[in-house]
């Protein structure tokens, strides 16, 4: 490895699962064989984050039935630049800006060689960053070379740190609804990832984008940022103004990304003739008439959990290609010193993205 001198310990933010983040040192270990070393450029708080370890890591369990947060520094969205390289690194080198795909797989089964690692049937070798080793909620990040690939120029580091979740899962349902400019996109749920959904389908040609959204604030937020084309308060009326907003017949693609009963269902009327619905948010049901809704107009459901290491690499191309910036869903951005206070923020249901930027004073 490099002979650069780094701090022994460093500070890193920690979630105890009282609805706390704490910043704590810890010592701050060095790159191995085929691992690297990043400062952290910037560190997206997922939704997952707050539901499953947050407000309370213990009662969500892996599969041998042990809490699946083991302790370690938080977030799994992480970006920054190499400044350190172990033994046997071939592809990655000093100075590298990178995006880090956010589970470490075995490398070896069926699912790691597809590069969905997420998906990992080896349960003794899958970790995920910020789960079951140390996340990018620091200075610092050991990273393995094999979940890293290279940031565009075009990119910034906030913008690297959305892609890995939550705008790889929104490209990854869009992928799988054959998605392309002679479509229109209704996207149920303008969170983070439903933003994503309509910036994505840009991209793809797509020229109309409908979102359909329960909480005023995040209506607001989205009608500022100009991303979507129509707003639509998620009440018992959507389904009927999405419809008169085409002509009554629909969009030709669906997206659900709200994870809710209710929204899938919205997802699901909304669709036309031969749609296409993805399912994208996490938890919850899927509870539908059959005949009418799915049948009769010849739906076609696919399920999206996390794109693949290949996806994500082809996504941060897409978008630097296209010149869309995903930090245009970020509302909030703080240092780590602030983590407990972003944390709180995002729990409360933040109108937008919100990002820990470990240089922010």
């Amino acid at each position: 490895m490099t002979t650069t001198t780094f701090p022994a310990t460093v500070d890193g933010v920690f979630l105890p699962g009282d609805s706390t983040a704490v910043l704590r040192s810890y010592d701050l270990p060095r790159p191995g064989r085929g691992q690297v070393l990043l400062e952290v450029g910037a560190s997206g708080i997922c939704g997952s984050d707050i539901g499953y370890i947050y407000r309370g890591y213990k009662s969500h369990k892996g599969l041998d039935g042990a809490p699946a947060y083991h302790g370690v520094v938080a977030g799994h969205e992480p970006c920054g630049t190499v400044v350190a390289v172990g033994e046997d690194c071939h592809r990655v080198g000093l100075g590298d800006r990178v995006v880090v795909y956010h589970i470490v797989g075995c490398g070896l089964c069926r699912n790691c060689r597809a590069g969905y690692f997420i998906s990992c049937s080896d349960e003794h070798r899958r970790e995920a960053y910020g789960w079951q080793r140390d996340g990018g909620h620091a200075r610092y990040l050991v990273a393995e070379e094999s979940t890293c690939i290279p940031l565009p120029d075009e990119l910034t580091f906030v913008d690297g740190s959305l892609v890995a979740c939550g705008f790889g899962t929104a490209y990854e349902g869009l992928v799988r609804s054959h998605i392309t400019g002679a479509d229109t996109l209704a996207v149920v749920g303008l969170g983070p990832v439903g933003l994503a959904a309509a910036m994505i389908a840009r991209c793809f040609g797509v020229r109309t984008v409908i979102g359909i959204e329960r909480s005023p604030e995040r209506r607001d937020f989205v009608a500022s940022t100009g991303l979507v084309d129509h707003v639509v308060a998620a009440d018992d009326d959507a389904v009927a103004n999405v419809l008169a907003l085409t002509d009554g017949a629909g969009c030709s693609v669906s997206v659900d990304c709200s994870g809710s009963t209710p929204g899938r269902s919205t997802a699901l009327d909304v669709v036309a003739e031969w749609g296409r619905v993805s399912l994208l948010g996490e938890g919850g049901r899927l509870e539908t008439e059959v005949s009418d809704t799915l049948l009769h107009k010849h739906v076609t459901i696919n399920a999206s959990w996390v794109t693949s290491l290949q996806g994500m690499e082809d996504l941060t191309l897409l978008l630097a290609r296209n010149g869309v910036h995903p930090e245009a869903v970020v509302s909030h951005r703080f240092g780590l010193h602030q983590a407990d206070e972003a944390y709180r923020l995002a729990a409360s249901g933040a109108a937008g993205k919100v990002v820990l930027v470990p240089s922010a004073a």
